[in-house]
């Protein structure tokens, strides 16, 4: 059989989605053999020293693999001559321990094993660690992925779901990412735990147009929730980090209590309250709050099939050596 050599390897780059990653759960066994141990001892340090490094580290995980694939291209640090996704206004709001907690696995392994574990690695598998560290359900996470080459800012909008967004629209992002309805609902459970700043949801409790705005209940929420909710933000306009909890019962929980809340009337953000009343979806919040295992089981699967979409190989990606900064960075 004769080799197509250059003309493959073109359509090969061309068309990314054909390349196929060798992923497996014991991936370092004989590069790094110190990597699981060391990661789970840096992730256990830092979710004990700042409890809410879990739920910041599994919104950075989902920011990052929306965009292209989990490459860890949100971790690169924008420079003078290119403004990276990272950069972009809908993740300003990432947290700044989700951040640290990836550069101090990076530097942990960089001392056993220099340029072997690449950062999109070590996301997914701190994601991992975390979400069971909470109480959620075990996730299958196998290794091989590579770091992205390229992180655009321009690459970001479209591709992450704002709460003011349509069901339609928010479905169609979650499809474009190769996730169906279901798989969507379950992990958007992951709201179970963390927190939304007010500014993210301002819109929905303040009714500027009414002249009795203490009284205006959002549709679909609870009214005494909507009025608590009021009084928490009342100055969010000069504190950009006033916040409430996704969860206000159990919020450093990952249970599904999230979907308990939906049904009454306890969705703090608009896209979360739709997903209760759209028949697309509401079946799905209805079985997830009624059967946590049924939550638990969908979650952990959707999450491992989203780990593994579109992975960048040693063709078209490589190992960090720093996660913020491409290898061949020259400052």
């Amino acid at each position: 059989m004769k080799s197509c050599g250059l003309r493959c390897m073109f359509i090969l780059l061309s068309f990314p989605y054909l390349l196929q990653a060798d992923l497996s759960s014991d991936y370092y066994s004989k590069t790094c053999p110190d990597f699981d141990q060391t990661l789970v001892q840096v992730v256990t340090d830092k979710q004990i020293a700042a409890p809410t490094t879990a739920a910041g580290t599994l919104r950075l995980f989902f920011h990052d693999c929306m965009v292209d694939g989990c490459d860890a291209s949100i971790l690169v640090a924008s420079t003078s001559r290119k403004t990276s996704e990272r950069d972009a206004d809908i993740n300003h709001s990432l947290p700044g321990d989700a951040y640290d907690l990836i550069t101090r696995i990076k530097t942990a392994l960089e001392l056993k094993c220099p340029s072997v574990v690449s950062c999109s690695d070590i996301l997914v598998g701190a994601t991992r660690s975390l979400v069971t560290m909470v109480g959620g359900p075990r996730i299958n996470v196998r290794y091989g992925r590579k770091d992205s080459l390229d992180s655009d800012m321009n690459r970001v909008e479209g591709k992450l779901a704002r709460p003011n967004m349509t069901m339609d629209h928010i479905i169609s992002i979650f499809g474009s990412a190769g996730l169906t309805v279901q798989e969507m609902v379950a992990l958007v459970g992951s709201h179970t735990i963390g927190f939304s700043h007010c500014k993210e949801f301002a819109s929905r409790i303040f009714n500027s147009n009414s002249e009795h705005s203490a009284d205006f209940c959002p549709e679909g929420m609870n009214a005494k929730y909507a009025a608590e909710l009021r009084k928490l933000c009342a100055n969010y306009t000069k504190d950009a980090e006033m916040s409430a909890f996704n969860d206000v019962f159990t919020p450093g929980k990952f249970d599904n209590m999230y979907y308990k809340n939906l049904q009454h009337g306890y969705g703090l953000l608009e896209s979360d309250q739709a997903i209760a009343f759209d028949n697309r979806t509401r079946p799905f919040v209805d079985l997830y709050a009624a059967n946590e295992t049924a939550f638990f089981d969908a979650f952990a699967k959707a999450m491992e099939k989203f780990s593994e979409q579109r992975v960048k190989t040693e063709l078209n990606g490589d190992v960090r050596r720093r996660c913020d900064q491409y290898n061949d960075y020259r400052g």
